[in-house]
Order: structure tokens, then C-alpha cells, then sequence
């Protein structure tokens, strides 16, 4: 933990979990060869000024290549976003991160958390190491968010766009603008150390809260999420059932399906989910679309996620079942 007061009377919190923006190539030319989570959260900020009034403070949740995520980390950020949360002199935090699954733990926080302070995800595409790398401005941009007066709730800040963490999604592999909105659009653009705010920051929505089963939970239900397309079958559904009906201590508790367009599935694989719905394992249809949303219509069997993505749907399922434990 390192702290970096400039006369500042907020304090910024900035929690490092590894990822690209951390990462180390061989070659400063090598923006893909890297390995991910190399760099320290106290050198990221190294040669970041902080805004007047603003004093910085650095700690270290993980260091892993986002890819590999798990629930265990995401139980430490909750605990530690709510902790620094509650500090009256904290306005907010910023939480350095891997671009592959940095809209999963984003929607995740905002699904726990629902905080009032803002708590602002950041990214890179290109290594620490790299001849231009993207990871400082995106630091500095994400600062400047959560020092803005008005911010609140779970947002993403890459190449100077905000996202909100229910719409927020990776959409290109490569190039350093990798994350979009989807229909909602972004929520505000930083330019030259100020926001312009396009529209409402979240508001808390949690009907129940759920942060404290989630950080004392000793698992995560498992949920798979598997793709309806041309051909699909049930096969692997069927497996699933099975291995629940065996005892296995690890058996499956939920799918999300990947559906095509308006929620569609081909009939094997929706035959398949109807008999794991029958043996009581909860089943939700997500849209593989990047855009829009799943329109309900009358008689349908199985239940939809609206507008939330597959791994979005994963998540608010396994929160449900959480919620749900005796």
C-alpha cells in the first residue's frame, strides 16, 4: 500500500488487480506478446499527477491476467471497495484492471455494491512496456472521473469514454477504443482533464442486498453458458443434468443460454434446457446479439435476461441463487 498526498483533503483509492495495463513484454514494440500482470499498482502511478485536492492511495487486490478471474478475487475487491467506500474522506476508486473480463466485474461490483461514491474500472490495451502505452491516460481519465462532483456507481473508463457497468462490453480484440455501449451509449467523454457528462449516472437499484452473502459465501453456484447456433444439441445439457443427478459436489445449479436473435434456441438445445428446468436447474436465455434487448412474449418456458448479456446473465443468476441459500 502506498500513499500519495499532495496537499489533497480526498483521497482516491486505486486498487490493482493485474491485467495488460500492468503487463510486461520483452520488446517495447510487442503490444500482444506480453505477460499480463507484472507491474506493481504503486508503479502504474508513478508520473500520474493527481488533481489539487486530490492525494492517491495504491493497494494490491491481485495481480493475474483477467482471463482468469475468479470469485475469490471478486469476494476481496467487494470487501475492499466497501471498506475504502465507507471512508468519509474517500471519493471514490479507481480499480486497474484486464480488458477480457473487465465487464463481468464491473457488472458484478455494481450488482454488490450499488455504491453512491463512484468506483471507476480501468484498462489498457497495450502493455506497461509498450512505445506508447494507453494504461497511463486511462489511469489519469479514470481519476479525473471519480474526483468529478455528481459521479456514482460502477463505471468502466477506457480511451476516454465512460461506460456504465450494465452496459459495458469488450468489442474488438486490438485496438485501443476495445470497449462500446451498446444502445444505451456511453455515459460521459473525459477531454483534457474535465467530464462531459452525456447522461444520467446509475442509480442504485438492488432490491435486496446481497453483499453479504456474497463475501462470507464459500463457493460460487456453477453456472455454464452454452451457444444455440445451426445444429446445436442437447448433448452437453443432458451431461449436465446427469452429472447432478449423480451427486457430483460440484453439479451444475444454473445455465444461461446464448440465444439467438429475440431469445430463440434450436429446438435440441431447447428440449435439452426444458428437461434441466424440469430436474430444477435454473435456466435463463441471454441474446448472443451485441445489441438489444430479448422481448418477451406470452408463453414462453423458459425465462430471458432482457437486455443483459451472457456473462452479465451469469452473474445476476448466480447472485440469485446466492440470495436464494438457506
Amino acid at each position: 500500500m502506498r500513499e500519495n498526498i499532495q496537499g489533497g483533503t480526498r483521497r482516491v483509492v486505486v486498487l490493482g488487480t493485474g491485467g495488460t495495463i500492468a503487463g510486461r513484454a520483452s520488446q517495447a514494440g510487442d503490444n500482444i506478446g506480453y505477460t499480463a500482470g507484472q507491474v506493481g499498482v504503486a508503479d502504474l502511478l508513478g508520473g500520474i499527477e493527481a488533481p489539487e485536492g486530490v492525494a492517491l492511495l495504491a493497494e494490491q487486490v491481485s495481480q493475474i491476467d483477467s482471463k482468469d478471474m475468479s470469485f475469490a478475487i471478486w469476494q476481496k475487491l467487494a470487501q475492499r471497495c466497501a471498506y475504502w467506500l465507507a471512508e468519509a474522506d474517500v471519493a471514490g476508486i479507481v480499480i486497474t484492471h484486464g480488458t477480457d473480463t473487465l465487464e463481468e466485474t464491473a457488472f458484478f461490483l455494481q450488482s454488490v455494491l450499488a455504491p453512491s461514491k463512484p468506483v471507476v474500472l480501468t484498462c489498457a490495451m497495450r502493455p506497461a512496456t509498450a512505445l506508447a502505452p494507453d494504461g497511463p491516460q486511462n489511469v489519469r481519465d479514470a481519476i479525473v472521473v471519480v474526483a468529478t462532483p455528481g459521479a456514482r456507481g460502477v463505471v468502466a473508463v477506457c480511451a476516454g469514454t465512460v461506460h456504465g457497468a450494465a452496459d459495458v462490453q469488450k468489442v474488438h480484440t486490438y485496438r485501443l477504443d476495445a470497449f462500446d455501449s451498446g444502445d444505451a451509449g456511453p455515459l460521459a467523454y473525459v477531454e483534457e482533464g474535465a467530464v462531459l457528462a452525456l447522461r444520467n449516472w446509475p442509480e442504485p437499484q438492488l432490491a435486496t442486498p446481497v453483499f453479504d452473502r456474497v463475501v462470507s459465501a464459500a463457493s460460487w453456484p456453477r453456472i455454464e453458458i452454452l451457444v444455440s447456433h445451426a445444429e446445436a444439441r442437447g448433448t452437453i445439457v443432458d451431461a449436465l443434468v446427469a452429472e447432478r443427478k449423480r451427486g457430483a459436489p460440484d453439479a451444475v445449479q444454473g445455465i444461461v443460454l446464448a440465444a439467438t436473435g429475440n431469445g430463440t434456441l434450436h429446438h435440441a438445445l431447447e428440449a435439452a434446457a426444458l428437461r434441466a428446468q424440469a430436474e430444477g436447474i435454473a435456466v435463463v436465455r441471454a441474446t448472443r446479439c451485441l445489441k438489444g434487448r430479448i422481448l418477451p412474449k406470452t408463453g414462453e418456458t423458459l425465462r430471458d435476461a432482457g437486455g443483459l448479456t451472457p456473462v452479465k446473465a451469469r452473474i445476476a443468476l448466480a447472485l440469485e441463487l446466492l440470495s436464494s441459500r438457506a
